[in-house]
């Protein structure tokens, strides 16, 4: 079977606006590629369409026709929930041109609701949840729906939500993603500006679940059985990297790169006996890395680590981020640049419970850690995270379900400490402006600007782009946050059904 695995562009700024994100980062769509590489090993003939990427048309319809001159038989999006309706603009189109056509999506809104998108949603015939390997095969073998686990699909008028499979455990045992068939990968791909020193880079996921639960996060793709790739298969597949792409920096974006400490450990000790000349990122977490290890990272060619700080307010971190306290980051901060590494701090703004004062707490706090580069993420409700049927409910402030909006830069919900989101947007804006403009940060900046020349030759090559991003942000810094229509066909209110149940449509 002749199946394309679709990744739609989604809402990654705002709808109707200019979308400046792949400016700064245009990531290399992983899910997809992982998923063609492995319907080719069984046989089936793939191709891979990233909506996103940086030789894809503007126009939805340019980009239908360019999808169906693939022949498919089967179209699979991987669609977040900021994407999805995206993915559902092109599917209307893709059915309306060829009626026959199988369309299945998957990814976390998938994963999270289930049953019900296909009853608001007729142009999909399947929904994937949770892993796609198994149930994607499934499909392109021609197996009948009742027969495929994690499957949900259409029996006449009604909607089945077939059980679970087990989970993938031995995950050295699926091929490196496709990347040969990522169009202008990786020249056209970048990984976020002045994180990186040398070109090309990529990203990698290791491992599979998390051992943690943050409140604000959605597990039911992986859920929370932790898997991971050997020391041996990731140095491979770097190697892999570099050998057939020219790829010298990768960018580990696995939940928690260290959290089994012994693999990572056993990474480092063959990247330094058998160097591939790579640098790297990953994410560690705060108390949990030991200074051993982060000499070990160093030497082994990583760059910088990150860690969720999230807030610091004591009330919200005990709420929102269990485990983690103030004085364990400061201490994590301080290993950090003891070993050399550079520390990047992760934190949400607008949790449940947020204030004006404790995000005054949480600004203050991170102007006081020194830290090399930092992420403030407005906070985005997802359907499968605890806190969704928290925010929904109205006690801990206003929610704008608005699926497109959810993409953690938008002010979708006003914890009922603030006025407005223009007060949100306000005080966001100020504290972008206090730390990238700060003596410490720019100090550190202009000592390394040498090492960020691929990242300056990148806005140099955009500059028009760039100084219209720059006027853009400029104006809405000024103007405050605005209201936007929701997509006309986007439900409210859905209500998840698990899997193994049926509905009627």
């Amino acid at each position: 079977m002749r199946v394309t695995l679709v990744h739609p562009s989604g809402f990654n700024f705002i709808p109707g606006q200019p979308d400046f994100s792949v400016l700064a980062n245009r990531m290399a769509p992983l899910g997809i590629l992982s998923l063609a590489a492995w319907l080719e090993r069984h046989g089936h003939a793939t191709a891979v369409y990233d909506c996103l990427g940086p030789l894809a048309p503007a126009s939805l319809e340019a980009r239908v026709a360019e999808i169906l001159g693939t022949e498919p038989d089967l179209v699979g999006f991987s669609a977040t929930t900021s994407g999805f309706m995206d993915a559902v603009d092109l599917a209307a189109r893709l059915k309306a041109a060829r009626p026959e056509l199988r369309i299945v999506v998957g990814n976390v809104l998938a994963s999270s609701l289930g049953a019900p998108l296909l009853e608001c949603f007729p142009e999909l015939d399947f929904l994937c949840v949770g892993e796609g390997e198994g149930p994607l095969l499934d499909l392109a073998e021609g197996k009948v729906p009742a027969a495929i686990p994690n499957l949900v699909w259409r029996d006449g008028t009604r909607i089945v939500s077939n059980p679970r499979r087990p989970r993938l455990m031995d995950l050295d045992d699926l091929p490196f993603p496709a990347y040969e068939k990522l169009a202008g990968f990786p020249k056209g791909y970048h990984l976020p500006l002045f994180s990186y020193r040398q070109r090309h880079g990529a990203s990698m996921i290791t491992s599979r679940g998390c051992p943690y639960t943050c409140s604000f996060c959605d597990r039911t793709v992986f859920e929370h059985q932790y898997r991971y790739n050997s020391p041996a298969y990731i140095y491979a597949h770097m190697k892999h990297l570099r050998d057939h792409f020219g790829v010298h920096h990768v960018n580990f974006y696995d939940d928690l790169f260290t959290a089994h400490q012994g693999r990572i450990a056993e990474l480092c000790r063959r990247l330094i006996d058998e160097p591939l000349g790579m640098e790297f990122n990953c994410i560690i977490r705060t108390g949990h890395t030991s200074d051993d290890l982060l000499r070990l990272l160093k030497r082994a060619g990583c760059v910088m680590v990150s860690f969720g700080v999230e807030s610091a307010d004591p009330g919200l971190m005990a709420r929102h981020k269990a485990g983690v306290t103030l004085e364990a980051v400061r201490a994590t901060v301080e290993k950090v640049h003891g070993a050399g590494l550079r520390a990047k701090g992760l934190f949400i703004f607008g949790l449940p419970g947020e204030t004006p004062e404790t995000f005054q707490r949480t600004s203050n706090f991170i102007l006081s850690l020194d830290l090399d580069d930092m992420n403030l993420t407005k906070f985005s409700p997802l359907h499968g995270a605890p806190l969704w049927a928290e925010c929904v409910a109205g006690t801990e402030g206003e929610f704008i379900e608005d699926w497109r909006l959810l993409n953690c830069v938008n002010p979708v919900f006003l914890p009922k400490g603030f006025d407005s989101r223009e007060q949100m947007d306000t005080l966001y804006n100020a504290h972008i402006e206090r730390f990238y403009k700060s003596k410490a940060y720019q100090r550190r900046f202009g000592r390394r600007i040498w090492e960020h020349r691929w990242s300056l030759w990148h806005l140099l090559r955009h500059l028009p782009r760039v100084w219209a991003a720059k006027r853009y942000f400029t104006s809405k810094a000024s103007g405050g946050a605005k209201t936007y229509d929701r997509h006309p066909r986007q439900p409210v209110g859905l209500v998840p059904v698990p899997l193994g149940h049926g509905m009627s449509s």
